[in-house]
């Protein structure tokens, strides 16, 4: 949002919009630290995401300097729609990728299912932005709890409603995270889920 300068700056949106924020470069990071959790080996990650967003051009700068710190190789797989992600997971086997991460974009919370059998077909370990990956069959997900950011947007809408401006309300950023794990799909990739990590999940599929 503030990249693409829809708004002034997250405390004092301006013009008409407020709302809350799903997206936070903090959880890319996180997705990738993850992944390399559970696939400790990986050396080479595949990045799935849509350069159409501006936002997601940040993630992707942030992400390139995490993984210079966990001795990670990226590659950069773009999409534009769902039509794309055959020929995306074609890439990433073609480039010898070991596991691959994504961003939080709408067509892979609407389609998870297609990204869920995709990453299965070439036998990548996959981590998804949203629980709907692993509840799919996908491996493992972190990110915001959606829930929780709906309830918050009613709260929103009830400030406006009562008078209050836009402009004035800060757009508020994710503070409840959801961590899913897909034990039946670690087994099938032949991996061991650390304990550790188990422990700090809020939900373990079996």
């Amino acid at each position: 949002l503030l990249r693409s300068g829809i708004v002034a700056s997250l405390a004092r949106p301006g013009g008409n919009i407020t709302g809350i924020s799903k997206l936070a470069p903090q959880l890319a990071q996180k997705r990738l630290e993850l992944l390399k959790e559970v696939v400790p080996k990986a050396s080479r990650v595949a990045v799935l995401w849509n350069p159409s967003f501006a936002e997601f051009v940040t993630d992707w700068e942030e992400l390139q300097a995490a993984a210079r710190q966990l001795d990670v190789r990226l590659q950069s797989v773009e999409f534009r729609t769902p039509d794309d992600f055959g020929r995306a997971f074609a890439s990433m086997t073609k480039n010898h990728a070991e596991a691959v991460t994504m961003f939080s974009d709408p067509a892979i919370f609407f389609s998870p299912g297609r990204v869920v059998s995709l990453a299965a077909k070439n036998r990548l370990p996959a981590i998804y932005p949203f629980k709907e990956g692993p509840e799919a069959g996908g491996l493992i997900s972190y990110g915001a709890d959606i829930l929780d950011l709906v309830r918050r947007s009613a709260h929103h809408v009830a400030r406006i409603l009562g008078g209050a401006k836009p402009a004035d309300l800060p757009i508020e950023q994710p503070t409840k995270f959801e961590l899913v794990i897909n034990l039946r799909t670690a087994k099938e990739l032949g991996l061991t889920i650390p304990q550790s990590l188990l422990l700090r999940a809020g939900q373990v599929i079996e």
